[in-house]
């Protein structure tokens, strides 16, 4: 069974919660989060990416790093930028993009669950950034940013959802500089709480579909303070962490598209002939794009061409399997043999764009720093969950999910 916690939330007060909710600290680079800080001393990004306070003159795993977020985050705290609550409650979040909404349930998960594989996972981690965020979950006493969840849906979670929203003003309404519509609702009604707690726990398995690292991360220090505190009952907090549980029928998945920076020492011809021997290949017009609409197709853009590639590899059972998700299909006949691409998570000589920054990123990337792009089918949420059901682990960046959880909205003290 799943398990769901209310949790005391250190929250922004409402005037400051647009201000303070910022992107995830993994999906912008150092310019953007100068960027994004710049006119916002609020942005959560300061605790998040704490190294912007240095002026680029540190190393961002550096002691003193931690230390200022916790700092930056400490100086929130002092100023009334942020309140907590004085009961356990749950949230509800809703992001709404190009008219699209996703709601889901804000709470605590155990570190038990994910440990006993009731929280699946698709995904490897690295140990850098897991002891990145294990510093900063340690340092800081808390965890800023939601795992972002899914299950598969249910009715009575809807209806419950549907009537609360209903019956209760919003906490927060706001629109992100992005265009994302961000609501916000608190629980604090113990019977709709222990109605969620009871549905999410008849659940046999929940799904990451995003965050792993900062779930391996947040466990590993509830772990650690296990180990220094060995008379714990598994009710202090550092037992749970943050998550926002989604159904899984209101998420979109995009592509997580790939750029080459060359041939691996192949001409034109040579790398096409090679690429035959795997797909059938079919140049499109001068001008037009080619956008797979079905698994085991790929849009290639190459010498100012778009090429569409159609995988030869025959489907091998009726379940999907990791072998078969498009971006090992990519991986195994294309990227390794042909292009040399032999570990995508080290090479130097790949990088991965994701579907929201559209064909145009990808053909900007080819005309200026690559030689080649592969724009690719998105990965389904049922392949996701299919895949984590049979206890195997995705390719790295075969998923893209939008919209993106804000972070320094909800916090959980451990």
């Amino acid at each position: 069974m799943a398990l769901l916690r209310p949790f005391n939330c250190v929250r922004p007060i409402k005037e400051f919660v647009e201000k303070v909710a910022a992107l995830p600290y993994d999906v912008v680079n150092e310019e953007e989060v100068y960027e994004l800080i710049k006119n916002n001393s609020y942005s959560f990004l300061r605790v998040d990416r704490a190294e912007v306070d240095f002026d680029g003159k540190i190393d961002p795993y550096d002691k003193k790093v931690y230390l200022k977020a916790k700092e930056n985050f400490n100086e929130m705290l002092k100023n009334n930028v942020y309140i907590k609550e004085d009961k356990p409650c749950l949230y509800l979040y809703k992001l709404t993009m190009d008219g699209r909404s996703q709601i889901g349930i804000v709470g605590c998960t155990s570190i038990d669950d994910y440990l006993n594989n009731i929280i699946k996972k698709h995904e490897h981690t690295r140990k850098d950034k897991e002891k990145d965020r294990i510093n900063h979950v340690d340092y800081l006493n808390a965890n800023t940013g939601p795992i972002f969840l899914t299950y598969r849906n249910e009715n009575e979670i809807d209806d419950l959802i549907e009537k609360w929203t209903n019956d209760n003003g919003a906490l927060y309404d706001f629109t992100s500089d992005d265009n994302i519509i961000h609501t916000i609702w608190k629980i604090d009604d113990n019977t709709v709480i222990q109605k969620l707690q009871q549905y999410l726990g008849e659940m046999k398995s929940v799904y990451i579909a995003d965050g792993h690292h900062r779930a391996a991360s947040a466990v590993k220090v509830g772990m650690k303070r296990r180990e220094t505190n060995k008379d714990y009952t598994g009710k202090e907090e550092f037992n749970y962490f943050l998550s926002v549980l989604f159904p899984h029928n209101q998420l979109k998945v995009f592509a997580y598209n790939r750029v080459v920076l060359d041939l691996n020492g192949n001409t034109k011809e040579q790398f096409l002939h090679k690429v035959l021997k795997k797909f059938h290949i079919t140049k499109m017009d001068t001008n037009k794009v080619y956008v797979p609409n079905k698994r085991k197709t790929f849009g290639m853009y190459l010498d100012g061409c778009w090429y569409e590639l159609i995988s030869k590899s025959e489907q091998q059972s009726d379940r999907t399997t990791v072998m078969e998700l498009d971006v090992s299909i990519l991986q195994n006949d294309l990227l390794n043999p042909i292009l040399g691409i032999e570990d995508p998570t080290t090479s130097k000589r790949i990088e991965f764009v994701g579907g929201i920054k559209g064909i145009k990123e990808l053909e900007k990337r080819v005309h200026t720093d690559m030689e080649v792009a592969f724009l690719l089918y998105p990965t389904s949420i049922e392949e996701l969950m299919s895949i984590s059901d049979l206890g195997d682990i995705m390719p790295p960046k075969s998923t893209w999910f939008e919209p993106k959880l804000r972070s320094g909205i909800f916090v959980h003290e451990i």
